[in-house]
Formats: structure tokens, sequence, C-alpha cells
């Protein structure tokens, strides 16, 4: 349940060949991108790999699979998060990480900057409980900045989310329920995040065959960092999301996560 009244649908996956989370084993939060979910193919092989490594937790954003409520396509998405990395660390678990893909990009920087380490309970843009924060964070073909419609993919997904014809295709073609409302504020931006995420440390990795976001993208998410915590990778022949990732790169990133302080 989110602190705002949500009940998110939620599965933990203890490291592979562990039933029980041995002392000191992290765990690690996956958070998928707009139209996807728990179940979904992209998002369940992501959890096999990190499973090798870690401990599990996957999810469905508010509006997506079976958890309730409606998408805010990024804003109150944080506490859909912020309740996983609190369930996490009910189970024993002392490290977690957070790792997102596109809108789940967004969502675990701005997380991550909205539940710090230091933060007293019920401060922050949505209040940032102490037990809520992560220690290491990944995005994963996360935009830098809102009302981006830079790319007939993305004019084609505002259309979904801001016309009544468009939510109607979103949540009956694609399963995914979007708020009428426009944001009123207008959220802490992906990019404005970053600077408050330090000295926890970060990774940013985009695709260059990312179809959404061009590289301008992940260059400004990684400049605004600290750069003594902060690393930027560019994937040659990535594109987008979990749905892209290939084993390889998802290996690559469960080796990072579990391998930082």
């Amino acid at each position: 349940m989110t602190a705002d009244g949500v009940r998110v649908e939620a599965a933990y996956e203890p490291r592979a060949g562990s039933r029980i989370p041995p002392p000191g084993t992290p765990a690690v939060v996956l958070a998928h991108g707009f139209t996807g979910a728990l179940d979904r193919p992209g998002l369940r092989r992501a959890a096999r790999v990190f499973a090798q490594r870690a401990a599990v937790i996957t999810f469905s954003f508010r509006g997506h699979g079976g958890s309730g409520g409606r998408s805010s396509v990024g804003d109150r998405e944080v506490l859909d998060l912020a309740a996983a990395v609190r369930w996490a660390r009910s189970l024993g678990h002392e490290r977690v990480a957070t790792v997102g893909f596109s809108m789940g990009g967004s969502v675990a920087l701005r997380h991550a900057a909205l539940y710090g380490r230091e933060r007293a309970a019920g401060g922050g843009e949505h209040g940032g409980r102490t037990d809520a924060h992560s220690d290491t964070v990944v995005a994963v073909s996360a935009p830098a900045r809102w009302y981006y419609r830079g790319t007939a993919p993305m004019r084609r997904l505002h259309w979904a989310i801001s016309r009544p014809a468009g939510r109607l295709i979103a949540r009956y073609g694609l399963g995914t329920r979007v708020q009428a409302e426009d944001w009123d504020p207008v959220p802490l931006s992906p990019v404005d995040a970053v600077p408050m995420i330090a000295p926890r440390p970060l990774l940013i990795v985009h695709g260059d065959r990312d179809a959404y976001f061009p590289l301008d993208h992940p260059y400004a998410l990684a400049g605004a960092g600290d750069p003594r915590s902060t690393e930027l990778w560019i994937e040659r022949g990535f594109g987008h999301a979990e749905n892209a990732a290939r084993g390889e790169l998802l290996e690559r990133i469960a080796h990072w996560v579990c391998t930082r302080d």
C-alpha cells in the first residue's frame, strides 16, 4: 500500500538458490516503463538476470497491470517505488538498489532525490521517509526533461495521455489506465533531481538507437550528476528500455549494482 492509499501488486524473488535473505544480500527493485507491468516479458527477463546476484522485487506502477489507481506518468509513481523499497527493507535487506527503465528510470531518479537518507519523515515533495531511500540508482533509457515531443514515438505517447480517445486506447489496447488531470504542480524533473542523489552511486544507461529519447537526454542527466559518483554508459545498438535490453547488458548492470559500496 502506497502512502496515498493505492494498492500496488508486487512480487519478491530471493536470490537464486536462497530461500531467505543471507546477511548482506542486496535487493534490487525493478521499475518498468510506461505500459509495462510486473508480468511483462521484458521485466521478467531482467528479474531473472538480477536474481543471480541479488533478491529482486518487481511491481506494477499504479494504473498498470493488477495495481490500483491511475497512471500519472511519472509523478506520483515515486510513492509506488517508495512502497516497494520499504517492503525490501522490511524483509531484512539493508542495501537496496533501484533500477528503472524509461518512465521507471525517471521515477528512480526522482525517488532518489526525494527520499534521501537524511530526510526526516514527512519531508520532500511526496514525503521522504528514511526507510524508503535507495542506496544505489540506475536509470535506463530515461528522459531528462518533461514534455519532450521531439520524436514520433513521444508525440504519439503525448497524444495517448492527453486526449480522451488516446486514454481509451491506452486502457483497452495497452492495459494502462491514465489519469485525465494535468500535473499541478509540475513535478521535479529528472535532470533537476540528479544533483540531489550524490554521494550515492548513480548509473545512466542509454542506447544510441533509442527511438524515444536522443542522446542529449543521457548526456544532460550525467552532466548534472556528481562526477565522483555518476557513470554514463552509451550502449551501441541498444534501443529503448527493458524490452530491448539484452542479457549481456542486464548482466553488466547487475554486476555494477552489486559491486557498489
